[in-house]
């Protein structure tokens, strides 16, 4: 869940994965949708070749940096299965994203050195500790403009043209049962929507009546005082 002092970002959830499993993740949106879409990604990633790919769904964009074990030391290629995701807005664009996937996983590799350690090893969250720094990437790439300059000389050192990077619709990677998953998400937020719309209504109709009510009142009060002036003029100038 976000924590209410996160400052509002457009990177919205981001993960660091070996294969399925998550190791770190933080979420800056009450959105549950966000994690789901990860979860629901991360079972289709190849890990034959590295990859940088973006998929969309509607107002959310999910970028991931994929490793291979090709890259890696052949002695310990257990680095080969890591994901480095981010859901976001898709106002925010791919360069300020990849650029903090980047920084990402530089730094998550400086604490965990993919020559050391065994991350096949590593159960649910055993990265936990990288959740603060995910955090910290997230507002001030996503908030700051210092930090999305960063993002910005990161993909320019380290991609060599971020246009060239694959974007897919994320419909057309899951299976009809994960597509209604999403579809059902989707409508219950919207049920939702539609109930807080219907409370909001109510309750504006009912501050409108009161309203009304005060004004007649009021009225009808003038109305008496006018007719009281009146009578006593009369009867005083009789």
């Amino acid at each position: 869940m976000a924590s209410s002092s996160t400052p509002a970002t457009p990177l919205l959830y981001s993960c660091i994965a070996h294969n399925t499993t998550i190791l770190s993740e933080c979420t800056t949106s009450a959105s549950s949708q966000t994690s789901s879409l990860a979860s629901l990604i991360l079972p289709k990633i190849d890990h034959s070749t590295p990859q940088k790919l973006t998929y969309t769904h509607g107002a959310y964009h999910i970028h991931y940096i994929s490793e291979a074990p090709s890259d890696h030391d052949p002695h310990n290629p257990s680095a080969g299965g890591l994901v480095f995701l981010v859901v976001a807005d898709s106002s925010l664009g791919r360069r300020i994203s990849f650029g903090y996937l980047v920084e990402v996983r530089n730094r998550f590799f400086a604490r965990y050195p993919a020559a050391t350690t065994e991350f096949g090893d590593l159960p649910d969250y055993g990265a936990g500790a990288f959740n603060s720094e995910l955090r910290s990437l997230m507002v001030e790439y996503g908030t700051t403009g210092a930090g999305q300059n960063d993002a910005i000389t990161n993909v320019q050192r380290e991609i060599d043209d971020v246009r060239g990077i694959m974007t897919r619709n994320i419909e057309g990677l899951l299976e009809r049962g994960e597509r209604i998953d999403l579809l059902v998400d989707k409508t219950d937020r919207l049920g939702g929507s539609a109930r807080e719309f219907r409370v909001r209504s109510r309750g504006l109709k009912r501050r409108m009546w009161w309203k009304n009510v005060k004004l007649m009142g009021l009225l009808g009060l003038v109305v008496v005082l006018i007719v009281l002036t009146i009578v006593i003029s009369i009867k005083n100038s009789v």
